[in-house]
């Protein structure tokens, strides 16, 4: 809970950078679950490049259109259900963690072969 509440109060206090630095850190993330979990690489496999590409990307926000038409698939559904059916205070946490498995999609898109 303390973790959480320095999050929301860096947020507060400087909402760009704190936005900027959680997407990025959710994009890596994802992109390790990509490599991980999906790929199954291993930790000898991983690349790391890679990974801070995801990273980078993520600072950025870069999209490719087919990623964009599974974006309007995905978000409008996430975004309906979030507002109708989940208390205020938790709305944050679904769509992170919703966020983690598209960077985790956007991470394999990205880099299949």
């Amino acid at each position: 809970m303390a973790l959480w509440r320095a999050y929301q109060r860096a947020l507060t206090i400087h909402p760009w950078k704190v936005q900027v630095l959680t997407a990025g850190s959710l994009m890596g993330l994802g992109d390790i679950i990509s490599q991980q979990l999906v790929e199954k690489r291993g930790l000898q496999g991983h690349q790391t490049g890679r990974t801070l590409t995801m990273v980078s990307l993520g600072c950025g926000f870069v999209d490719y259109p087919d990623a964009l038409v599974t974006n309007y698939y995905l978000w409008p559904a996430v975004q309906l259900a979030n507002f109708y059916l989940v208390p205020l205070h938790y709305r944050l946490a679904v769509v992170q963690c919703v966020a983690v498995i598209w960077n985790s999609y956007l991470s394999w898109k990205a880099h299949r072969l």
